[in-house]
Parts: structure tokens; sequence; C-alpha cells
């Protein structure tokens, strides 16, 4: 081993960091913990005997193509597919405007590698989600936390934030949203606000990052247009992907922006994978044109709901006096506020203790901000053990609110 190692890694390797995420899932491996910490999908919901026939069946059509490289753009089948979807919606774009990227995790990589220099500011929610944060740190950009209130991101505090950062000679480089069904708390924004949003990034001439994972996944209200549908200036790059509404194994999403972005992000894919891998990409458009991707997104998002239901209906039933949470109409997440004495941090370890789980919401703060505070998933555990979780969660949130009043 070299005698100085720490002092050879390159500085943007020094600023990553691990997944507080993960970290937090290797505690809670332990098969009688029942987890709402991670950000997974119900097992039940993938199309496992639909593809073992569709991967079959283009073997034997297909043979040695699905297996070669394909374009660093993507598939063009799926390209195709996908831009159908969002034209059928009334977006206004053309495959120059949408490319395949390995996961939409690789989609925040490759804008914070096109856009972030060491020092750049980046506008975020608090909170927001951790992968996001991560991406862009990892370049060396500086997160600007914006409060949220009920409808996502308050419009008043992200003028003053750029007002402040105008008049000392700073633009951020873009304002990274998640619009819809937001990870960490399940909040959708509505359109006035994502209007307000889009004037103002217009006025200070800032580009925005639409992460749009959940937008799908919709049990209940209105669907709301997207910000890229509803800017009509080119300052909304769009992130997408199938992990929550296909499978995440898969690791496939998808960049829509404008062309010129995409030029940028095409480059810098051709030097991370070259491209993301055929055989997947294929399988995917033979799945969306086989008649069984919207029937299985249908159950899927009847599954979620119910879910989220019977976790509801025990939160109200359970959660003491001075607990609030979200109350999503569609996704994978709620959120959980305690009283601002209770530390979630100490509150987690004493749930694994007690066979249950969840990830402190701290993680999610590009500030720190947020220790009294969690997220909960409900997409994976099925009703009968959610039930059982709440109980015990709800459990100990009583004994740490107790506690915590005798100090």
């Amino acid at each position: 081993m070299i005698s100085n190692l720490k002092g050879t890694f390159s500085n943007i390797s020094n600023n990553i960091k691990r997944s507080a995420i993960r970290e937090i899932l290797k505690l809670t491996q332990n098969p009688e913990i029942i987890s709402f910490a991670g950000g997974l999908p119900a097992p039940e919901s993938f199309p496992v005997d639909n593809l073992e026939e569709i991967v079959s069946t283009m073997l034997h059509e297909e043979g040695p193509a699905s297996l070669q490289y394909d374009a660093t753009e993507g598939v063009i089948e799926l390209r195709e597919l996908l831009l159908k979807r969002y034209q059928d919606e009334g977006v206004d774009c053309s495959l120059d405007n949408l490319i395949i990227t390995t996961a939409s995790q690789q989609g925040l990589d490759l804008v914070g590698k096109i856009f972030i220099n060491s020092g750049d500011t980046v506008i975020c929610g608090l909170p927001s989600y951790l992968g996001g944060i991560g991406a862009f740190t990892s370049y060396g950009a500086k997160m600007e936390g914006i409060p949220m209130d009920e409808e996502g991101m308050s419009a008043i505090a992200l003028e003053e934030k750029l007002e402040e950062l105008k008049k000392i000679g700073k633009k951020p480089k873009f304002i990274y949203i998640i619009p819809d069904f937001q990870n960490p708390t399940g909040i959708t924004m509505p359109e006035s606000r994502r209007l307000e949003i889009i004037a103002l990034a217009h006025k200070y001439d800032v580009l925005i990052v639409e992460d749009s994972p959940y937008r799908e996944i919709r049990f209940e209200g209105k669907s709301q247009r997207m910000m890229y549908e509803l800017d009509n200036d080119n300052h909304v790059i769009t992130l997408g992907t199938f992990s929550k509404i296909f499978a995440p194994g898969f690791r496939i999403g998808w960049v829509l922006a404008p062309a010129e972005i995409n030029d940028k992000i095409v480059i810098a894919k051709q030097s991370a994978d070259l491209c993301t891998p055929t055989f997947v990409q294929k399988i995917a458009a033979r799945y969306m044109t086989s008649g069984h991707f919207e029937p299985n997104l249908q159950r899927t998002i009847e599954m979620y709901h119910k879910r989220r239901d019977a976790m509801l209906e025990q939160f109200d039933l359970l959660m003491p006096e001075g607990v609030s949470w979200t109350r999503p109409e569609g996704g994978l997440f709620l959120f959980i506020t305690l009283p601002e004495n209770v530390d979630a941090q100490e509150l987690f370890y004493k749930a694994v203790e007690n066979k249950v789980a969840f990830v402190t919401g701290n993680v999610f703060y590009c500030d720190g901000s947020g220790k009294n505070t969690l997220r909960i998933n409900f997409s994976y555990v099925n009703e009968e053990k959610s039930v059982i979780g709440v109980q015990r969660l709800a459990a100990i949130i009583k004994e740490e609110i107790l506690s915590a009043s005798k100090a």
C-alpha cells in the first residue's frame, strides 16, 4: 500500500459520504424487525411471471442483439415508448429531449457532473432526498435549504434566498425539487406553487431539476402537471425512473431536458458507463407493449393505497398528543414530526431494540436540522405487519415523550 493513500484520493472522492439510509438499513437486517426504513417497492408488485415469458421470447427473437452495446442515448424503442407517454399527457417534447440513464440516481449524478463546480450553490427543500443532496455535494456543491409548508417548497422563502444570493453576486446552478409525493415528506406541490417557482426561475435565470420518481403512484386527488410541461422557456430538467413503477433492479431511468443540455449529459454518460444495459432496456420496452404494464401498475397503486390507509388508521388511533404526520395522496412515504424536545436519533436505537425501524429525518436536511422528525415507508410492509409495527412505534414514542418531559 502506498504511504499516503488518503492524500492520493481526489477531492470528489473525499466529498462522497456513505448513504445514511444504507447504513441504517444494515442495522435492520434482523428478520424480526418490522422495517419502515427503506424506500422499497413491494416485491409482490414485481411482474416475475410476465418477465420470464418476455425474456425467453426476446432471446429467441433477438438473440445476440439484446446482449450487444447500444447508443448512449438509449434503446430507440424504449425512448419512443416513454416519449409517447409524455406526449399523451400533452407534454411538448421530442426524442432529442429524452435519454435513458442507469436509474434516475445516475441522472442526478450526471446533472451534478455537467453543472457543478466546487463551491457552487444548489438550492433544495428542507427536507429533501438524501441521494440528491449526496450526488450534488460530491461535486463540491454548497446546499442551501428552503423551508417547506403543506404545499412544498415555500416560494416566498425561495425568493428571499435568491435575492440574498444575488446581492452578494451569486447565482445558484439550479433548484432541486421533488414536486410529487416528495421524499421524505410525501407532500405534493399544487400547480399554483409550481408556477410561482417557475416564475422565480425565469426571473432569476436559474434552472430547475424536477425529480419525479413517484408521480404515477397516485391514490387520490387530482394529478398535477409536470413542471417541465408548465415551463415555456427551457428552464426545467425532469428525471424519471422505472424503479417505483416497474422494478428497481432494472436500474432504468431517464432525463427529459432541452436538447442542448442532453448533449452534455450524453457526453458525460459516455465516460461513466457508455450505455445503460441493452438487455434490460429491451426487456422494459417489450414489457411496456405486452399489455401487462398498465394493469400491474394499477394493482400496485391499489396495494399501496390500502397499505397507506392501514397505517394512517393506526396513527390516528395510537399516536400520542404532540405528534403530527403528513397524509400523502400517493407515493411511498409519510413524515412524522415529534415534539421539539424529542430526539429521533435516540428514538431510533430504542425502536430497533423493540423490533421496528424508520429513517431519522435529520439526514434529509442539508443544514442538519429536523432532529425531531422521521420518515416512514408504507409501501413495503403488508397491512398486518404494518399494524404491529405502528403499535410498537407508537408505544416507544409515548415513552420517549414522557421521558423527555421529565428531563
